[in-house]
């Protein structure tokens, strides 16, 4: 019987100490949910659970970026349905001042109703705005600029390459609605994306007063406008002008977690202008029947855009629901690698238990057989 070294009270006391230890980590489990709290628990299954939980925090804000996005559609398209309402009052006043039971007395008082929705017009593609953005005054359109005072670009579509267009103007005509010399411009060269010297092979011109509209058969199309006085003080010598369509100005939602997961959207610029009712006034009989035309056009505009936008809203809709599909898909995923079955995990805890205890009265035991030497001694 030695008493120096009590290998028993040894081996009992390592058994408890490693039990112990278990039962520490299973009630961590448990308190926590998680089968993993420290790195130790599972290196592999703990790095990507945290690039799962950051995936998931991405996609949460981008579903509220797009839900952002849906209301910006939300806002234009309900503002635009106001308009259209105004265009068909409109229709409705020109209608009237076209028929021939109507004195200039009668016209002069339609014309001013007409003229009080225009202003609306304004009004509405001015002031609507979210977020303190303006929606519809060409802030969310896409931009080009010239390198010619007097020469402006009104509009492009998407399809248009990018890039600088050379025209020569050779001709100028004025904006009014009287007959006049409609401006002429040769198409001359492009430096600008693949596709762009095709475009010009293939390319129409159509003038229009100062407005100058090149487009092909393949929804590729430019717009520029010409403002005769400051245009004949600016322009170069060989009449040559310089397009720059840079692609830029309509707004992008972020709608995933990741550099380049864009959504490109773009607002058409809303004007009486851009709506082609500018010059449209129905204090004649004459004028109100040509009024009605321009009215039809304005109406299909108005169309367009509204079609634009609702397209971008399911766009956004079809995104976000993506977007909720993935994030729970993720969460089921990273609840396979980090969560806890409750079930199985006190199963281990019970065992834990019980060894922890067996183990201290073991040691107990062990630490109490020295004292037989002492029966020895007597």
């Amino acid at each position: 019987m030695k008493i120096n070294y009590n290998l028993q009270a040894m081996g009992a006391q390592r058994a408890l100490k490693r039990n112990e230890a278990k039962l520490s980590t299973s009630t961590q489990r448990l308190s926590s949910g998680y089968k993993i709290n420290q790195a130790k628990d599972n290196p592999a299954g703990m790095a990507i659970s945290k690039k799962m939980r950051l995936q998931i925090k991405g996609l949460t804000q981008a579903g509220d970026n797009i839900t952002n996005g849906i209301s910006v559609c939300e806002t234009a398209d309900g503002t635009l349905a106001e308009v259209h309402d105004m265009f068909q009052r409109m229709k409705e006043l020109a209608l009237k001042a076209a028929n021939g039971t109507n004195t200039t007395t009668d016209r002069t008082a339609i014309e001013s109703e007409m003229k009080l929705l225009k202003e609306e017009v304004t009004r509405i593609a001015t002031q609507t705005d979210f977020n303190d953005m303006t929606l519809l005054d060409g802030t969310f359109d896409l931009r080009g600029y010239a390198d010619t005072l007097g020469v402006s670009v009104t509009e492009y579509s998407d399809a248009m390459p990018l890039g600088k267009y050379t025209i020569e103007i050779n001709a100028v005509g004025d904006e009014t609605t009287e007959p006049v010399e409609n401006a002429q411009v040769t198409l001359e060269s492009a430096d600008a994306q693949a596709g762009s010297q095709q475009f010009l092979d293939e390319a129409k011109v159509t003038a229009e007063g100062n407005k100058v509209t090149i487009t092909d058969n393949k929804g590729k199309s430019f717009t520029f406008e010409i403002d005769k006085e400051l245009y004949e003080k600016n322009a170069p010598a060989d009449n040559k002008v310089v397009l720059d369509l840079m692609g830029i100005g309509g707004y992008t939602v972020q709608v995933g977690v990741n550099e380049g997961q864009l959504l490109d959207m773009r607002l058409p610029t809303v004007s009486l202008k851009t709506l082609g009712i500018e010059d449209v006034e129905i204090t004649t009989q004459a004028k109100a029947r040509e009024a009605l035309t321009a009215l039809d056009e304005g109406i299909d505009k108005v169309s367009l855009i509204r079609a634009r936008i609702g397209a971008y809203q399911n766009r956004l809709e079809h995104a976000e629901a993506s977007v909720d599909a993935t994030t729970e898909n993720m969460t089921a995923a990273i609840s396979r690698i980090t969560d806890l079955d409750m079930s199985e995990e006190m199963v281990d805890y019970t065992i834990m238990q019980v060894l922890v205890q067996a183990g201290t009265s073991m040691l107990s035991q062990a630490n109490s057989q020295p004292e037989q030497a002492l029966q020895l001694l007597q």
